[in-house]
């Protein structure tokens, strides 16, 4: 399974880049904004200052909802960076958008899923990958990694290449389950991944050997 890391923040990204332990990025507007970056120009440099670091694919989004912006935005993003990948949402123009941009051989990833329909829609148009998204579903009292289970297979099923993220995902619960599941990609926060290093008896069994340690070494 491969981690992207999803987020705008640079710090973040070097820390995990140096920790050897992503395999991309995932952004949105929401993101970006949190990270104060506004305007079209910071936002498109804020890209490619990400693929700098990186050394996988890193989703930047579209903000428009018709055909024509997408492609026009979408054709913009891919210009930018060999490793941009074009995240559109799901809907008909996006599957329009999927579908051209693919015939021009840039990458795409279709994104706000929330049922297997969008996904093998998505799929069809030939998107690179789809972004399920499973901490939404659960708040709203759905069953998050039961839609994660059910694309698993049916992509298996009928031999999609199109990977699936694993989105929204909002602890170290939700990954476990995902590498339980057999998803391609998982895409966290930086504290959810690296809350896999937390156990408890990690912690003693260290402390016990740093003690015994300090024992016989005065």
């Amino acid at each position: 399974m491969k981690f992207f890391l999803d987020t705008a923040n640079i710090e973040q990204i070097k820390t995990a880049h140096e920790m050897g332990i992503i395999d991309g990025v995932t952004t949105n507007p929401s993101l970006m904004a949190r990270e104060g970056i506004r305007g079209e120009e910071n936002i498109l440099a804020h890209y490619v200052r990400i693929c700098e670091i990186v050394e996988g694919d890193v989703s930047a989004e579209v903000i428009s909802t018709d055909f024509a912006g997408m492609i026009t935005e979408g054709e913009k993003l891919a210009a930018l960076h060999k490793q941009i990948v074009v995240k559109i949402p799901v809907m008909e123009s996006g599957i329009r958008a999927i579908s051209y941009l693919t015939g021009k051989g840039i990458r795409t990833n279709c994104t706000l899923i929330f049922n297997p329909g969008q996904a093998l829609l998505a799929a069809k148009a030939g998107a690179s990958y789809v972004s399920p998204f499973i901490g939404r579903l659960d708040d709203i009292g759905e069953d998050g990694m039961d839609l994660i289970e059910r694309l698993v297979h049916i992509f298996e099923l009928y031999g999609m290449e199109t990977e699936i993220i694993a989105a929204s995902i909002r602890g170290t619960g939700h990954i476990i389950k995902c590498m339980e599941a057999g998803v391609d990609v998982a895409t966290c926060p930086l504290d959810a991944i690296t809350g896999l290093l937390n156990h408890p008896l990690t912690d003693a069994g260290l402390e016990k050997f740093l003690s015994d340690h300090r024992k016989l070494n005065g």
